[in-house]
């Protein structure tokens, strides 16, 4: 026998952008209580809005199935004294189960008797195990909590009704003095209360006080009103899935509608219109067929069809109001120069331990020229790159990115074209912020990804000098973010960049500008670890596997390229035929390598079998081949290697009791590790 089950946690109105995630981890926490509890179930349905998080379990099991448990005691030599009564140690164990004595038998392991119990466990009843439910609610987390009333509790937002329904039956439990019942609650203005008769009748209970508990169905509401409008207006209306995603989050009963703007306005850059409509007021616009904007706009009101003529009019003042202002403000931008915005910068501090913006930028300026002589840049580069280096944060004092944080950079490419920047110095100012999230678009330009590689690189190793660091999941500063577009964007743009030595580089500039709480050796390697750690988060990502990965990243290397097409190839080849065998010889010459000590030359003289002379010949052509070498040959180079190896330990004892002989063995197989360790830390991969 199964009944449905639903969990419904009533909220004030919760941040759009976290919705989607918090019913999944709701979805996620049930599901992993019901394999914990060895409840049966058939499928768990999500349902969410702006002021619900809603699961329902289909087809639950009413009850655990009985099990058969089998437990193993002290061996019969300690269970049993020399007259064969049970000893404290067996009563012990026989009360630990709840059992008595007497049922417990002996069975026979490896040649010893143990005590064995087996019972039966009779499966507990499912509406006795969910107010569990209570706990699964107070431990989920969100990006962003606050406490209420005189709660110690903190939550995305107060608790204000509560659904425990299995069946007909309520399951009680309380939470912040709000006790779990039956009712729901509708649309704010429209709806009302209502009872849920049971899980099935969900859905079609809300939607009777207006409210859509369908996300995906909220969605495809959206969509399909949207194309209607649009055929009916010979429109073409772009969907942006994340603005799609928030307004579906931010209504519970979405009525599409289309209002207007004053077409003089269409002057203004489309970027200020694009992000006064989207980010400000959550619009879709509406274009050409050439894709140019029109003096229209789509919104999403939470609520019916009546009145609509008078919610657009409203909608319209609004836009109208932000427009005029974005309009002042570029028009006031117009006429200051960028070196008049440059000297500002000096007035702006980027952080109390770092300075003014003026000073980073110069940090900046000479670690980008550093890696565009690593780079071999020309000289026509190297000047558009300090041109950009001495400009690209001037857009931050102007009018517009200041009432529109979101434009940095975009304004700062439209006002450099407009004063006669070059273009690809005007490009690099806005590219330079990218990557703006982990899997965000990367720059395409050299000039703009190489400021981007060095704005980041130096804003990591400068609080990282004066002991600003990330912590668990704390990370203010965006300094992970920075780190892990550092790694992207030189693996997309597969530069040879020895990125340690530019760190080395950094720090050194940063210590010329006295920003030096800690050691720089400590700097250096705390940086590099955060680095690495964000290369094993891309590796991650690619499925290489994880003892690949340590492989690889422990080695080290400057060229972030090479280490990963490193790591790609012995993940690509875990399965191969050849690779265990050639994986453990190399291993294994790694490791006897490290009894090696000081500088001994290798004397073929010292050789005393065939086995040496190969591996000693396969050693100095690998030596002559190896600089030359693309990363898939030296791997063959060294699978080649295998039968010479394999060879020379069965023919040769390393460790001679000759001192000389022993020691110019080692000296070989050191040689040849530096080798194998330069390509990866063998030893760390798993070939069992």
């Amino acid at each position: 026998m199964s009944k449905d089950f639903l969990l419904e946690i009533g909220l004030e109105e919760m941040p759009a952008k976290y919705i989607t995630a918090s019913v999944k981890q709701l979805q996620e926490r049930i599901e992993k209580w019901l394999a914990e509890n060895d409840l049966e179930y058939k499928a768990t349905e999500v349902y969410s809005s702006p002021r619900r998080l809603s699961v329902i379990v289909k087809a639950l099991a009413e009850k655990q199935a009985d099990r058969v448990e089998e437990s193993k005691g002290p061996a019969k030599k300690i269970a049993k004294d020399a007259d064969g009564n049970w000893s404290k140690a067996a009563q012990g164990f026989a009360r630990g189960q709840g059992v008595d004595p007497e049922t417990l038998e002996f069975r026979e392991i490896n040649g010893v008797e143990y005590i064995y119990l087996t019972k039966e466990v009779k499966g507990a009843a499912t509406i006795d195990l969910l107010p569990e439910m209570r706990q699964i609610i107070t431990s989920m987390t969100f990006p962003v909590s606050m406490h209420w009333a005189d709660y110690d509790m903190k939550y995305i937002r107060p608790i204000k009704w509560l659904i425990a329904l299995f069946g007909d039956s309520v399951i009680p439990f309380e939470i912040t003095n709000v006790s779990t019942s039956n009712e729901t609650r509708g649309h704010r203005f429209l709806g009302g209360s209502a009872l849920v008769a049971s899980p099935a009748d969900y859905e079609e209970t809300l939607l009777s006080q207006f409210v859509v508990a369908d996300a995906t169905k909220r969605k495809a509401a959206i969509v399909s009103q949207i194309k209607e409008i649009e055929g009916m207006q010979n429109w073409t209306i772009p969907i942006d899935e994340d603005l799609l995603e928030e307004v579906t989050n931010l209504v519970e009963y979405p009525t599409v509608l289309h209002g207007t703007f004053d077409e003089a306005y269409l002057k203004l850059p489309e970027e200020v219109l694009v992000t006064t409509m989207k980010e400000h007021q959550r619009y879709f616009p509406v274009v050409d067929e050439a894709g140019n904007l029109r003096p229209y706009f789509i919104t999403v009101r939470n609520g019916n069809h009546e009145h609509l003529e008078t919610v657009a009019k409203g909608n319209e003042k609004v836009l109208r109001a932000r427009l005029s202002d974005g309009d002042f403000f570029y028009q006031e931008d117009l006429k200051i120069t960028i070196d008049e915005a440059v000297a500002k910068l000096g007035n702006i501090v980027f952080h109390e331990k770092l300075g003014t913006l003026t000073e980073k930028m110069i940090r900046v300026k000479k670690v980008a020229l550093i890696i565009a002589e690593q780079l071999q840049m020309t000289e026509a580069q190297k000047v558009k790159i300090a041109r950009a280096a001495d400009i690209y944060k001037f857009d931050l004092v102007t009018n517009l990115v200041g009432e529109f944080p979101e434009l940095q950079g975009i304004m700062g490419e439209k006002y450099a074209l407009l004063q006669g920047e070059d273009a690809e110095v005007a490009t690099a100012i806005r590219e330079h912020y990218m990557p703006t999230s982990a899997d965000g678009e990367l720059p395409q330009s050299d000039i703009g990804a190489l400021l981007a590689v060095a704005d980041k690189l130096e804003t990591l190793t400068g609080f990282f000098c004066v002991n600003i660091v990330p912590t668990g999941s704390a990370d203010p500063f965006s300094l992970r973010r920075s780190a892990l577009g550092i790694m992207r964007i030189i693996q997309a743009k597969n530069w040879d960049i020895r990125l340690l030595s530019v760190l080395a580089d950094t720090i050194d500039i940063e210590r010329a500008e006295g920003l030096n709480t800690i050691p720089s050796e400590e700097v250096f390697e705390q940086v590099e670890l955060f680095l690495q750690n964000r290369l094993r988060a891309i590796l991650s990502d690619q499925q290489i596997r994880h003892d690949i990965i340590d492989a690889v990243v422990s080695a080290g290397s400057n060229i972030v390229p090479e280490l990963i097409e490193r790591a790609e190839l012995l993940n690509k080849n875990r399965d191969a035929e050849w690779f265990r065998p050639t994986m453990e010889a190399l291993a294994r010459v790694v490791n006897i390598s490290k009894k090696h000590q000081g500088d001994v030359t290798i004397d073929p003289a010292l050789f005393e079998n065939e086995s040496e002379q190969q591996l000693f010949d396969a050693v100095q052509k690998l030596k002559q081949d190896y600089p030359t070498l693309v990363i898939v040959d030296r791997l063959r180079a060294f699978a080649a290697l295998r039968t010479a190896i394999d060879a020379y330990f069965d023919n040769t004892l390393v460790m001679s009791d000759d001192e000389a002989v022993r020691n110019n063995r080692l000296a070989l197989l050191f040689e040849l590790a530096s080798f194998i360790k330069e390509f990866a830390q063998i030893e760390e991969i798993n070939v069992k």
